[in-house]
This record gives structure tokens, sequence and C-alpha cells, in this order.
């Protein structure tokens, strides 16, 4: 298992076996996420920038369906969410909402959609989700393109959160080309399954990238989850 000690962690027993939150969600998984919320919550509380982002070190440890289920959560507070799909290269939550996945963020940034076309409004009261839209052949320039933040800037205005579901830190640099104008990362970890080198590897590149790491969250444990939050902003 792979995890670290953070000044002010905090700690949540539940059972983590879920996908998208519903009305079925155990009571204990959905009363961790809104334990995950309030922590976010006080981060934003001081924070000038209210995008943030959700990654992973490595594939398939859950930083998908956790990004999901943190936008919903939030989205209950009655604030205006946004979830946009930045994971260019192998998009989920167009699965996770079951939505068409034929225009999104890729065609928006080279001006092939509009920002209607590409928005699937209130998917859950209160939330909007941008999907990732069809593959392109230069994901990390397209993140990192001035069309990128006059997106950002422009979507700031509308909603009171933003989370970007962005790919593994460990893998490809997307999630740091974004990192600049936003209050952090948050760091999905799998237990049994991500290795301390790996999450030590991802944090020291997301503090390469002079980004917070907003926390860490460990899913998929059998009796409980872990959940590690911290600030180090400046």
């Amino acid at each position: 298992m792979a995890s670290k000690k953070t000044k002010s962690g905090q700690h949540r027993e539940i059972n983590p076996a879920v996908t998208r939150l519903s009305a079925a969600t155990p009571f204990q998984v959905t009363e961790a996420y809104k334990t995950v919320r309030t922590n976010l919550l006080f981060s934003l509380a001081s924070a000038q920038s209210k995008v943030v982002l959700v990654s992973s070190a490595l594939p398939s440890e859950g930083k998908s369906t956790t990004c999901a289920n943190l936008a919903i959560t939030m989205a209950q507070t009655a604030a205006r969410v946004l979830l946009i799909d930045a994971d260019l290269r192998k998009p989920t939550q167009h699965k996770i909402f079951k939505l068409h996945n034929g225009k999104g963020l890729s065609r928006l940034l080279v001006g092939f959609d509009t920002l209607t076309d590409a928005l699937h409004p209130d998917v859950e009261p209160g939330l909007d989700v941008i999907t990732a839209g069809p593959m392109p052949p230069n994901p990390s320039e397209l993140l990192g393109s001035e069309n990128m933040q006059v997106l950002l800037d422009n979507l700031k205005d509308h909603y009171d959160l933003i989370l970007i579901d962005t790919p593994p830190v460990n893998v490809v640099s997307d999630a740091l080309v974004l990192a600049g104008d936003t209050l952090g990362v948050v760091l999905v970890a799998r237990q049994k399954q991500t290795t301390y080198d790996e999450l030590d590897k991802a944090l020291e590149s997301i503090k390469f990238a002079k980004t917070n790491v907003v926390g860490v969250v460990l899913v998929d444990v059998k009796e409980s989850v872990k959940i590690n939050v911290h600030s180090d902003r400046r």
C-alpha cells in the first residue's frame, strides 16, 4: 500500500467498493466522499484559484471514478461545479456519466466545437461535464495551449469549482502542463497496487512543477480508506 503521512492527515473508515455515487451507494462510502469534500472546501476557502486537478501516479488507480464522485458530492452543496475530462489519451468520464463523446474538449480547443456543443449541462443537479472528445494527435500541446488557458479563464466566471480529470503523472506530462493557475492536484492511490516509489515519484514531479498537492486519497481498501490532506501553499 502506498500513502504518505501529512501534517494534517484525516482518516475515515469506509468500504470503497463503488463506481458512480447514487442513492444505492452504501452510507459509509457517501460519508467518506463528504469527508474529502470538507477537506477540499477548507483548501478552497483561502485559495485564489477554484480549479483542481485530479490525477494518479499510474493508470487504473481510480482517479477518474474519484474525480466523478467528488464532483457529484461538491455539487450537492448547491455549488455550480464543472467536471472536465482532460485525459485525452484514455477518456473515462463519458462512460461514467453515460454521455456521447463525439464532441468535447479536444474539438473545442481546436475550434471545431463551441462550448455549447461540448458542454453536457446538469448531468447531476448542479454538475456540468465537458467530455474529452476524440483523441487528438497532440494531447500535451493542446492542454498546454493558450486556448486551454483562455477557456479556463472564461469558465471560472461561471462555476464555483472546476475539477479536471488528468492523465497519470508518471506516464505523461499532461497534468503538469495544466497545473499553473490551479489550486493544485488531488492524487489518488490504490491499495496493494500503488507503490511507495511510484507515489514518491509523482509527488516529486508535482513539486518540481511548483504545484501544490491538495491531498492524497487512498482507494480500494477492504476495511478502511485513509484520507490524507495537506496544503503547502506559500
